[in-house]
């Protein structure tokens, strides 16, 4: 066996650490505010916003909500008078969008108790929320997908005109109609 043929094919199993490269919101926002931190968050969630029926308040608390839950099987569970610190708003108007938005299944609540130290902050269940944002995707997904292939049907030599006149002009012959 030929030694140099067999370690030509070793792979190395570490990596040259690269220089940490700034990332795309960093050049947006900055590194010292993406260091604070941020939230992921699905555009649909802005572009269905009507649809859902949800007003600017609603919204906004939902991305509060959002802003605390990181992995799926931990819901997020911050108290009332936080949220209505951050949204400039009384803990009772939270209360009160909370239960809107419950009341339209986008939210379940959950009472949580520490034994000794009785009822602690509610736990949010955002699983209604998942639910119609993905019955509505395929929607929005079939309108991006046909705007797409219009746009390839504009490139082309001609654009749309070209295929406007022969639809015209097809529609015409199948009715009878003449100019």
């Amino acid at each position: 066996m030929n030694t140099k043929t067999n370690t030509a094919k070793v792979v190395p199993l570490r990596r040259k650490i690269e220089p940490k490269t700034e990332r795309e919101a960093e050049k947006k926002w900055g590194a010292a505010v993406m260091d604070l931190g941020y939230s992921q968050i699905p555009s649909l969630i802005f572009r269905a916003q009507a649809r859902l029926g949800l007003s600017a308040v609603q919204l906004a608390l939902l991305l509060h909500l959002v802003d605390y839950w990181w992995k799926k099987a931990q819901m997020p569970f911050p108290n009332k008078a936080t949220l209505a610190e951050r949204m400039n708003l009384s803990p009772r108007q939270i209360q009160r969008y909370l239960t809107e938005l419950e009341t339209a299944r986008f939210i379940t609540r959950e009472e949580r108790f520490a034994g000794h130290r009785g009822q602690q902050s509610n736990i949010y269940h955002l699983d209604g929320l998942v639910r119609k944002l993905k019955k509505l995707e395929p929607e929005f997904s079939e309108v991006k997908e046909q705007a797409i292939e219009q746009a390839r049907k504009v490139a082309k030599r001609g654009g749309l005109s070209v295929r406007r006149v022969n639809l015209v002009e097809r529609s015409k012959k199948k009715t009878g109609d003449e100019e």
